[in-house]
């Protein structure tokens, strides 16, 4: 069943309360955090990849306090264990079983900051929580919550002592995409405002809400045009001279949940040919593995996708139902 019109309006509306929220601490950057609400409400995971004191942390940080549920941090190292992300069964001696301790994964939100500095076993301990959202110890299958978003953070530039993230967890974030530097005037709003830096935001709605908008998104009309258009997008990844591996069938799931969620932020009942352009880069580029050559030759993923995007010719019609 189509989303009604009055249904996608509310969505538009509560999207942009939500989104203004987070932006009172992470100025001037409503599109970065428009992104992240979005892949939340389309039951994705998100990795930011920037430089320190971007404000990385902040907006995981923000996001957790603007939707009251439970959130978590987990700073990644070299010495950190996978039960230590999941949680360990223990042995209780006074009641003669075995008591399973959970660990920082099972929240609502998240934050999994620099894990790429953790050892890929470690790393490994996410693959089935993010795509199945449970968590298997000792044999027994848990589940984590709902909903359930996954912020991990990475430094582009310190690469000593880090381990390069493998592609079957690359895959799992539904984005990719950075923060960057503030605007001069962004930049000095920050300063003028220094002392109320870490204020707390207010909590706007529950996890229930979020839950709501996920259901409606989900029937947000997508035609056979616009789910052709991503599918040739998609197949032109994996057929690039450059790329050694294209984006997955993952990556155009993905991509097609993410433009659903897109058009109901803007108030529509339908994904248009506009949606897929405006989120194809930051939900593909990083599934693609370029080819040593293209990569010494200074070629990028994202570059690859945008060339894409110019080739391939958008459906002539606009998706509406």
């Amino acid at each position: 069943m189509t989303i009604a019109a009055e249904q996608a309006t509310w969505f538009a509306e509560t999207f942009s309360i939500l989104a203004g929220n987070v932006e009172q601490a992470i100025l001037g950057k409503r599109h970065v955090i428009e992104l992240v609400l979005a892949t939340a409400v389309s039951e994705g995971h998100v990795l930011l990849e920037d430089y320190p004191g971007t404000g990385k942390t902040a907006l995981a940080r923000s996001f957790a306090q603007t939707i009251t549920g439970k959130s978590s941090r987990i700073q990644f190292t070299p010495d950190l264990l996978p039960g230590d992300v999941t949680g360990i069964t223990v042995y209780d001696q006074k009641a003669g079983s075995f008591e399973f301790h959970a660990g920082p994964i099972f929240a609502n939100i998240v934050l999994a900051d620099e894990i790429n500095r953790a050892s890929p076993k470690t790393q490994s301990a996410l693959l089935e929580v993010m795509e199945e959202g449970t968590v298997t110890v000792d044999g027994v299958s848990r589940p984590v919550g709902s909903p359930f978003l996954v912020v991990a953070t990475q430094n582009p530039i310190e690469q000593g002592g880090t381990y390069r993230l493998p592609e079957a967890q690359l895959d799992r974030f539904m984005i990719k995409t950075s923060i960057g530097y503030p605007d001069a005037a962004a930049g000095m709003r920050i300063l003028q405002g220094a002392a109320n830096a870490k204020r707390e935001l207010n909590g706007i709605v529950g996890t229930d809400v979020i839950l709501t908008m996920s259901e409606m998104a989900r029937n947000v009309y997508v035609s056979p045009l616009v789910s052709d258009y991503i599918l040739r997008i998609v197949d032109a990844t994996r057929n690039a001279s450059e790329v050694r591996l294209g984006a997955s069938v993952r990556g155009a799931l993905a991509l097609s949940r993410l433009a659903m969620t897109w058009a109901a932020k803007s108030g529509r009942t339908f994904a248009t040919p506009d949606d897929v352009r405006e989120l194809a880069i930051v939900a593909l580029a990083h599934r693609l593995v370029l080819e040593p050559e293209a990569e010494f030759d200074g070629v990028t993923a994202v570059a690859i996708v945008g060339q894409i995007l110019l080739d391939v010719e958008p459906p002539r019609e606009n998706g509406t139902a």
